[in-house]
């Protein structure tokens, strides 16, 4: 079975930085890729950043270049989001995402992912 777990989240004032950590179990993710989503209150999910282990490539949300970096660490099998400069508008249910298929590029979206882990709570104050 197939399991990634969140952890990291919490409330941060805005200007603050958080560092989320994504663990997977069950596969791993090393042909594939890993994302990050968030979901805002009476919001559709979006892209974060995401990121293909097996050529190193990251893609980022417009909203999130050079503030969000994300890696990740084979052997461990997780991804990281290390979140800096954070503002109000970034608090949101962060999900870690899986993805089962390798692609060219980065996919963005939801359904190209395969495996989602439960989300965990950052929300930024201002």
């Amino acid at each position: 079975q197939v399991q990634l777990v969140e952890s990291g989240g919490g409330l941060v004032q805005a200007g603050g930085s958080l560092s989320l950590s994504c663990a997977a179990s069950g596969r791993t993710f090393s042909d594939s890729g890993m994302g990050w989503f968030r979901q805002a209150p009476g919001k559709e999910r979006e892209f974060v950043a995401g990121i293909g282990w097996g050529n190193g490539r990251t893609y980022y949300a417009d909203s999130n270049k050079g503030r969000f970096t994300i890696s990740g660490d084979n052997a461990k099998n997780t991804v990281y989001l290390q979140m800096n400069s954070l503002k109000p508008e970034d608090t949101a249910v962060y999900y870690c995402a899986g993805r089962s298929r390798a692609t060219i590029g980065v996919p963005s979206r939801p359904d190209d992912y395969d495996y989602w882990g439960q989300g965990t709570q950052v929300t930024v104050s201002s």
